[in-house]
């Protein structure tokens, strides 16, 4: 599932081909996404109405409109955009199509339908709609530091991996980026998140930030499904110190050590037992 630098990705290239476009017509597949799609209510939502923002939020983008009305989207598991002529030829797996002026459409493309696109509200402009309330602090944001890492584990007893996996704690942050982030803090995804020192949370702090930038420049990590709308796929993948490099030397220790897999909360985790304490 894209992470926070694939979203990040996906938002910038929407944003500079959707501000001030004007969605003419909606029409769907008839097929569900993750949930059926609203058509009545995304044609009242977005119909007739030019976009006056896309942004990111945790691993959803929103799509701001006049009037307060909004299009909330998650790329699921296989999800991707294109924005391109009306006479080009559809494609399978094209389940969302916003008719563009200009002669233009904007395509949601989802073979596994795993993904979102619902109508929201928008109390005032930049505002999180109601559906987003949940998400803790981005992580690239001012309210998410070492402090607030220390503050919200001290009560849990969960493993850290666990605790950065959890949404409501820090937006956006996956099984790719929670794995290279402890690496790059030298901290064990098994230990207790309420166990960590303050020391240790800021380290953790700082990598999560340094790990997500880095990402972000290389326009993401594709491992299987993941391409931006040029087509291109994320080159961060060449830059993974864990993240699916089981048996491999570990790029601190050397061949004295090898990175391991593990299974968290059904998730796969790799770590480097030797320096990761």
């Amino acid at each position: 599932m894209p992470e926070l630098p694939e979203v990040e990705t996906v938002c910038a290239a929407l944003r500079a081909l959707l501000l001030e476009r004007r969605v003419i017509r909606i029409e769907t597949s008839g097929v569900p996404l993750r949930r059926p799609v609203q058509l009545a209510g995304l044609r009242e939502s977005c119909g007739g109405r030019r976009v006056a923002a896309v942004r990111r939020r945790g691993k959803y983008i929103v799509v701001e409109f006049a009037g307060g009305c909004g299009l909330l989207l998650h790329l699921g598991m296989s999800g991707s955009f294109r924005v391109e002529g009306e006479d080009l030829p559809a494609r399978s797996h094209d389940h969302l199509i916003f008719h563009l002026d200009r002669r233009q459409r904007w395509v949601f493309n989802d073979p596994r339908r795993f993904g979102l696109a619902e109508p929201v509200h928008i109390e005032v402009p930049g505002a999180d709609p109601a559906e987003l309330a949940g998400l803790g602090p981005e992580p690239l944001g001012p309210a998410f530091d070492g402090g607030y890492l220390f503050d919200v584990s001290r009560v849990r007893n969960t493993p850290v991996k666990n605790l950065l996996l959890d949404q409501g704690v820090v937006a956006g942050i996956g099984n790719i980026y929670a794995s290279e982030a402890l690496f790059r803090a030298g901290i064990s995804p098994r230990r207790r998140a309420g166990r960590l020192r303050r020391a240790e949370c800021t380290a953790l702090a700082q990598a999560i930030r340094e790990v997500l930038r880095d990402a972000i420049a290389c326009g993401g990590t594709t491992i299987r499904d993941f391409h931006a709308l040029d087509g291109r796929e994320g080159e961060f993948a060449v830059c993974l110190r864990v993240y699916g490099k089981t048996g491999e030397p570990c790029p601190r220790c050397g061949p004295t050590a090898r990175i391991r897999r593990l299974t968290q909360a059904g998730r796969s985790t790799y770590y480097c037992p030797h320096c990761q304490r």
